[in-house]
């Protein structure tokens, strides 16, 4: 019972955040949970901070991500936000919702389909609607490192908040992943992603990210991630390469 409202308190928290969405490409390596055992799984984590000195700083971010598995059939919701404000104005303000189907082909070939709906107001995004399915491949899987990689196909239909520009592109969405675990405590996960589009290549998307977790406790892990992304067109007035280096804890239930 106390697992239902667990689920269902994440739940009501992925609502929330396809309210405000978010801009990203989202490493769905580093939030698989790896389990023998079929059900339900699920990890939270959120912070804040307030800073007063010369000028006055507000920052909070949240991320939940709740699955459930079968026999052959893992099906995945994430979300998060993340916002940052410094003397009235917004620094960073974005945030997403992504589901993912992921169904057992043989042991070697996974079929996926996803969806994920987003929104980023520093980026000039003010909405991106994404659909696509396609084969993922498991390379190589032992004790210490396994690999993956992945051709998917998508649409993507973007709005810009600068202008009244509408784009609507089909792209190829690529990538390969290796998750190295050298001990139970350690988990190193890093993902490329490739993301062209199918009629002019010279418009891409290019992220690699990279999740390095510490376990802490039975339920608590240190984490620490980097999020770098070239955009080769990105909106007017945006710079094309972004990135990050944050810390945290996450809780896994």
């Amino acid at each position: 019972m106390l697992r239902n409202y667990k689920v269902l308190a994440l739940l009501v928290l992925f609502s929330f955040l396809f309210i405000v969405s978010k801009a990203q490409i989202v490493n769905i390596e580093s939030a698989r949970m790896q389990s023998d055992t079929t059900g339900w799984m699920g990890n939270a984590s959120a912070s804040f901070a307030l800073t007063k000195n010369t000028q006055k700083v507000f920052s909070a971010d949240a991320d939940a991500h709740v699955q459930y598995k079968s026999k052959r059939s893992l099906w995945l919701l994430l979300g998060s936000y993340d916002f940052l404000k410094a003397s009235g104005s917004s620094l960073i303000d974005n945030t997403f919702l992504h589901f993912r189907y992921n169904y057992k082909l043989n042991p070697i070939i996974r079929w996926e389909a996803f969806t994920q709906i987003q929104k980023n107001v520093i980026t000039g995004i003010s909405s991106r609607f994404l659909i696509g399915t396609g084969p993922r491949f498991k390379v190589l899987s032992n004790k210490l490192i396994r690999l993956y990689a992945a051709s998917l196909l998508m649409y993507e239909r973007e709005d810009e908040t600068v202008s009244d520009i509408i784009q609507n592109n089909a792209r190829s969405s690529s990538y390969v992943s290796f998750t190295i675990t050298p001990n139970k405590q350690v988990e190193i996960i890093s993902t490329s992603f490739f993301q062209p589009m199918l009629n002019n290549w010279n418009d891409y998307r290019l992220l690699n990210q990279v999740s390095i977790r510490v376990k802490a406790a039975k339920k608590l892990a240190l984490a620490v991630k980097w999020n770098y992304l070239n955009d080769s067109r990105p909106v007017a007035g945006v710079p094309s390469v972004n990135y990050s280096l944050s810390t945290g804890i996450n809780y896994e239930f």
